[in-house]
């Protein structure tokens, strides 16, 4: 800061009265003003610098000295211009104008700066504003580092974008395995990431010098174009990377090079650029996947990784669906067996422990591909014992977050308070015995799939807070209030008539209608009873591998009691019933306890603890294996839970065989 101690420094700070020399205060101001790393100035109202600090000067590329007596233009050239008008509003209202916003190109400096800008008026003695004080903070870094996350967020965001097609394009061609259905599905997935005007898929004639179209998606009319249509290879984008043997992309210079009426045509309704990708087999290139743009350099070096996945995912799909079309009757028997083992490979993929063939079962896995590649909320309803987690587990296995995780939570296993803890997490100290906070299921769910088992048992202060969850994903842990957030896809399921509920106020109608958005039902195994024979031969060869045991038969009369039985526990009653089976065989024929399988009167010779067997079988398949309360087995049978509980461990008998 340059001034004249005597003379000048008075002036600037609005001193009038007598001056014998600096006062304390005055020279503490002087030395701030001086020292500090913000720009500080002060102008007249004609806007000449009468004092400038250090850290501005260097701001704007000019040393101290020249600034005294300098007007704004003479020092920020044109970039004084859109200030001007600020400082004269300043002048002329006698408000400060603060945190402005400013991006300036000074004459002192190479690049654009950034500054956030302070002017406030310096009254006289008679309230009139004689000066301008300026404080100018530099934020050019912060503005560069700004730009360089925003980039870096973008990139990423793009590689998410990127990853997600890939999932997309492999989940279409794992449900709908012949190429051509899929295709208007993957063309749509492309379209997202890489927007284009045209893709294609060229197949290479047995002559190798023409190429039909297989499958294609465009939105360029060309006239006597189709999916069947032939052209030259010479002719067609693919042309040159069949050719050479490897991707390539084109700009509209090399496209007009190639001299080909279809090309042409393509440029004449506004192509501009290309990518061509050869199908390339151990016998030579078979086809070629294309993609052209409008734009004049839709397709960059750092997408050939990309669009070489994309490729492959469609080579392999082209070579098996081509494959399956070659079998007929006449065909070759190992190959039609690899298409048969490829299709069994990838149900089993897909359904893992779900057996059985019967159309009710079937219904339920083609409803549950149906919605697994979307985000839909699903509803399962069924009978316990019908496989419910099983389904919830196989959308979640075909579903876009099949890399994450798979949370499950039995609603029913706990009381509410803790039901609530488990599922949003607490803090510390929240409740008593709170000592270290907790992690919910749902933040452990995040970017995955939360299964919710016995949804219908939520209590209904926490139905709204899961409500809240399914419309914004938003909650807060217990004992906190910051708002959480997470993306998570919710299956549900529950052996209750939710909607009666609903009707008897005891479950929130608007939850209700959140979770039954693709409702599903489990058929109970009574509707699937082709179904029991491969479901018993599938439990048998579990339990009997586990237990290191060879089961080698199954009697008919054993199958036929098996297969007339109602199984009123479903699925999970026949699995632990064959356990047990397995368990008392003792040689390669499978035995079991025939006696448990409906309800004879017993013989007149019947012992008082066979007749008492039978009555305790009966009471816990008819209450599902409930004990306690007015319904359950125990006052069914005139008994405490605490004595059935203690007879039942006698007689080897096994509530979960019949629980709910």
């Amino acid at each position: 800061m340059v001034f004249n101690r005597a003379t000048e420094w008075p002036q600037i700070i609005g001193w009038s009265g007598p001056f014998e020399g600096f006062s304390e205060p005055e020279q503490l101001l002087a030395a701030f003003f001086a020292s500090s790393n913000v720009g500080l100035a002060v102008i007249d109202t004609q806007f000449h610098y009468l004092a400038v600090n250090q850290a501005l000067a260097d701001m704007n590329g000019v040393a101290v000295e020249a600034h005294v007596g300098k007007s704004m233009g003479e020092i920020l050239g044109e970039a004084a211009g859109p200030l001007e008008p600020i400082l004269r509003r300043v002048v002329h209202s006698g408000k400060a104008v603060m945190n402005m916003a400013v991006a300036l190109q000074l004459p002192g400096r190479a690049e654009l700066g950034h500054w956030v800008v302070h002017y406030f008026p310096m009254n006289d003695a008679a309230g009139k504003v004689a000066r301008i004080g300026v404080m100018v903070v530099e934020v050019t870094q912060h503005k560069k580092l700004e730009a360089k996350l925003g980039r870096l967020a973008g990139e990423l965001q793009q590689k998410k974008e990127r990853l997600k097609m890939l999932l997309e394009i492999s989940t279409t061609l794992n449900l709908t395995p012949e190429l051509g259905q899929a295709f208007p599905s993957i063309a749509a997935s492309i379209r997202r990431v890489l927007p284009y005007d045209w893709i294609d898929l060229s197949l290479l004639e047995e002559s190798s010098e023409s190429v039909r179209l297989y499958a294609m998606d465009s939105s360029l009319e060309l006239p006597g174009l189709g999916s069947e249509a032939g052209y030259p290879l010479k002719d067609t984008l693919g042309g040159e990377a069949i050719a050479e043997g490897h991707p390539k992309i084109f700009r509209r210079a090399e496209l007009a090079a190639i001299h080909s009426p279809l090309v042409d045509q393509m440029l004449q309704r506004g192509i501009r650029s290309a990518y061509s990708m050869p199908f390339v087999t151990p016998k030579g290139a078979s086809g070629s996947f294309n993609l052209a743009s409008s734009k004049e350099r839709a397709f960059h070096s750092e997408d050939l990784d990309l669009l070489k996945q994309i490729g492959m995912q469609l080579a392999n799909a082209l070579d098996h669906t081509l494959a399956a079309a070659e079998i007929g009757p006449s065909g070759d028997d190992r190959k039609r067996e690899w298409v048969k083992a490829q299709r069994e490979m990838r149900c089993e993929l897909d359904f893992e422990e779900i057996v059985g063939q019967s159309p009710a079962l079937q219904r339920v896995l083609q409803q549950a591909k149906t919605v697994a590649p979307t985000d839909a909320t699903v509803l399962i309803r069924g009978e316990t014992g019908t496989g419910k987690e099983l389904i919830a587990r196989a959308i979640h296995h075909m579903s876009l977050r099949k890399e994450r995780c798979f949370i499950k939570l039995n609603c029913a296993a706990m009381p509410g308070r803790l039901l609530e803890s488990e599922l949003l997490g607490h803090e510390p100290g929240a409740f008593p015995g709170a000592v270290s906070g907790k992690i919910g299921r749902l933040e452990r769910a995040d970017q995955g799939t939360l299964f919710l088992e016995e949804i219908g048992d939520i209590p209904l202060e926490l139905q709204a807070k899961l409500l809240r969850v399914l419309q914004g994903q938003g909650f807060e842990r217990l004992g906190s209030r910051r708002t959480m957030r997470v993306d998570v896809r919710l299956l549900a399921a529950t052996n209750q008539d939710l909607a009666n509920r609903v009707r008897a106020g005891e479950f929130r109608a608007d939850l209700y209608y959140r979770l039954n958005v693709f409702p599903l039902r489990m058929p109970a195994l009574g509707e699937r009873g082709e179904d029991i024979p491969l479901l018993v031969r599938y439990f048998v060869e579990k339990s009997a591998r586990r237990m290191n045991k060879k089961i080698e038969s199954i009697s008919a009369e054993a199958m036929q009691a098996l297969t007339r039985w109602d199984w009123p526990g479903n699925i999970r009653e026949l699995e632990n019933f064959i356990e047990r089976s397995v368990i008392l065989s003792q040689g390669p024929v499978l035995h079991i306890p025939l006696a448990e399988l409906g309800h004879p009167a017993p013989p007149s010779w019947a012992t008082p603890e066979a007749v008492q067997r039978e009555d305790i079988l009966r009471a816990l398949r008819e209450t599902k294996g409930w004990i306690e309360g007015p319904r359950g087995a125990a006052a069914r049978l005139g008994m405490t839970p605490a004595n059935l509980r203690f007879t039942m461990q006698r007689m080897n008998l096994l509530r979960k065989n019949y629980q709910n």
